[in-house]
């Protein structure tokens, strides 16, 4: 199957990117052998509510939250983060959604590793976590869409974020200062990441 993929380097408006997600899925679902899609990039400042949120997420009443289509609740996308979108055809793979969410946690565990940061998932909380100074801290963010049974939507990775943007919501329920970024962790450059995720991802994909 082949996968087409998207990388933006100027940031791109938050529902203009939804948009040609959805579009995507809307021709695939007529068309199963359309090529896949994997498309990385970055946000300007926004915070967005998914399916699970709630009014009492947002602390801070005169921010604006864009409403969501994924699962999940509150969260933040800015400068400093790596916003990893794709749009897959479960029908041409499997059809079984937790395989596709163990793909993708695995996908950024693997990859961390290579920068030598042990990361791990939770089935309580979705996402990605690390150890900080002995304290449980996320750094990875995943949020999906199924259509019949084409998933999009994706994950998101901090590496340099304004941590004080999560402290104005709950972000995926969670108090503000359980939220990190992987330059706290390891001081070292991430320019690669983007292109070792992707490489991990569709590898993935294949096994």
């Amino acid at each position: 199957m082949t996968i087409k993929i998207k990388i933006s380097k100027k940031p791109v408006e938050y529902r203009k990117a939804i948009n040609l997600l959805e579009n995507n899925v809307n021709k695939m679902s007529v068309n199963s052998n359309m090529p896949e899609l994997v498309w990385v990039l970055k946000h300007n400042n926004t915070f967005t509510g998914g399916t699970s949120y709630i009014e009492n997420d947002i602390l801070d009443k005169s921010i604006r939250v864009i409403k969501t289509n994924r699962g999940g609740k509150i969260t933040f996308h800015g400068s400093g983060q790596l916003i990893f979108y794709f749009v897959i055809n479960l029908n041409n793979r499997k059809k079984d959604i937790r395989w596709f969410i163990k793909l993708i946690e695995k996908t950024i565990i693997d990859t961390l590793k290579e920068f030598k940061i042990k990361s791990f998932s939770d089935k309580k909380n979705i996402g990605i976590w690390i150890k900080q100074k002995n304290k449980k801290k996320k750094v990875g963010a995943i949020g999906l869409k199924i259509k019949k049974w084409i998933v999009f939507h994706g994950f998101s990775i901090n590496l340099n974020v304004d941590l004080n943007n999560y402290k104005k919501i709950k972000p995926c329920g969670l108090n503000s200062s359980k939220i990190t970024n992987l330059n706290e962790i390891k001081n070292v450059k991430f320019d690669n990441l983007r292109d070792k995720l992707i490489a991990n991802f569709i590898n993935n994909l294949k096994n």
